[in-house]
């Protein structure tokens, strides 16, 4: 199997850059160029038969991605489907699949089937939920089984993996000299870690690397470098462990890159709003220029309920220094596992979130969606206004229940609209020149 790196590095323009660079507004060979180098991912596992590509990266429109799958707690995966589709209807350009609940795999593919936008995953979740099963505990899951999962989940037509190889000896010995406040709020960093520790053992993902690329490679898939030690509350951030897990991920960026294996690099967490500049930067340097993928990051630890907003403060100022995938965090983060509304509060936030920086960095397509929009305001155009929404479904709601059908102005200001106003006696000063 040729990947789309090294397509690109051999100089030429695959179907999905050609779909990549349509969508972007961008030439063909800008595509081909940051895919050879690695600044771009396009994330398309050759088993993802009804995909519609989508790039990562520099230079691309800021993306989001929306998590979804079961749990131990809500096992069936049918609404699992449902979000989905609400996830996508709202805008979202990807979805992960978390699956922790009953038949994990089976609900893994019906998601995949079922998605015309990239698919990722973490293999961590299966295999550790199969080592439970299997053995009573997740310390006991061997190597062998662990990377089974990764190969199945390769072969169902995962996009991108998110794998825990940033973890080694030296970053554990890191975490436990420094001391956290949270320690390990990762999932599959929690797995990972207390795996090592209880078998005093380095983590096989890292250990064993190589085999990993060879799956990668054989199926196309991007590797989404996970940040096991994110940090789970301010106090965390931008600590020893953090940053030496990031060391770990930008050698293994490089040692993917060697072999052709497209790669985004996972960062925090919860970050203080004065640092979040900072660590985006950081990574960008260390990582070489790999797409950088963001939870949030999340600017407050106080906002159970809120968190799909204090996560699109922080994104924004992430993306605007260089982050350029953004997860969504939704109403529900920290409290349980989102419903549908949440699903959509949390795609259209951080969809706001992106928009916001791609204004900031320039996007020509972003300015023109603005301006359009200020034109119709202007006109008092409210069809058109209610088009051009991130959200035309909750802005026709509001529109609908708080005005008259017939009314020009909003019940905001109704007579005393200013946009009205001015532009009545624009217009009669336009007309006395005449």
């Amino acid at each position: 199997m040729t990947t789309q790196m090294q397509y690109a590095r051999k100089g030429v323009i695959t179907e999905a850059m050609k779909t990549v660079a349509e969508q972007e507004g961008l030439p063909a060979e800008t595509i081909r160029a940051g895919v050879a180098e690695g600044t771009i991912a396009i994330c398309c596992n050759i088993n993802h038969k009804n995909l519609v590509p989508c790039g990562v990266g520099k230079g691309l429109r800021v993306k989001v991605n929306a998590n979804i799958g079961t749990s131990s707690a809500f096992p069936d995966p049918e609404p699992e489907l449902r979000k989905l589709a609400a996830a996508v209807e709202a805008g979202a350009d990807a979805v992960m699949d978390l699956s922790t609940g009953d038949n994990i795999t089976g609900s893994r593919r019906a998601i995949i089937a079922a998605s015309g936008v990239m698919v990722g995953t973490v293999p961590l979740y299966q295999a550790a939920v199969e080592a439970i099963l299997k053995h009573g505990a997740v310390v006991d899951m061997t190597k062998e089984e662990l990377f089974d999962v990764i190969r199945m989940q390769a072969q169902d037509g995962a996009d991108f993996l998110t794998i825990h190889c940033g973890i080694n000896r030296q970053v554990l010995k890191q975490l436990t000299e420094e001391g956290r406040v949270m320690d390990v709020v990762s999932r599959g960093g929690s797995f990972i870690t207390g795996w090592m520790l209880h078998n005093d053992a380095e983590n096989p993902l890292y250990e064993y690397y190589d085999e990993l690329l060879d799956i990668c490679e054989e199926y196309d898939v991007t590797i989404s470098l996970g940040d096991g030690l994110r940090p789970g509350c301010l106090a965390d951030a931008t600590d020893r462990a953090q940053i030496q897990e990031l060391l770990n991920l930008g050698e293994l960026t490089q040692r993917a890159w060697a072999r052709g294996v497209q790669v985004m690099v996972e960062g925090p967490g919860h970050v203080p709003f004065d640092q979040i500049p900072a660590n985006m930067r950081l990574q960008k340097s260390l990582c070489h220029g790999a797409p950088f993928y963001v939870l949030g990051p999340l600017v407050t630890d106080v906002a159970p309920g809120y968190d799909h907003i204090t996560a699109a403060i922080g994104g924004t100022l992430a993306a605007v220094n260089g982050a350029d995938f953004l997860c969504y965090v939704t109403p529900a983060e920290h409290l349980g596992l989102p419903d549908l509304q949440d699903v959509r509060e949390g795609v259209v936030a951080t969809r706001i979130a992106a928009h916001a920086a791609d204004l900031a960095r320039g996007n020509k397509a972003a300015w023109a969606w603005d301006n359009a929009m200020a034109a119709a305001r202007k006109r008092l155009d409210w069809p058109e206004q209610l088009r051009l929404a991130i959200d035309p479904v909750k802005a026709r709601e509001y529109r609908s229940q708080k005005n008259a059908d017939d009314e020009e102005a909003c019940s905001m200001c109704g007579d005393y609209c200013a946009v009205k106003i001015v532009g009545r006696y624009l217009e009669e000063r336009k007309q006395k020149q005449k």
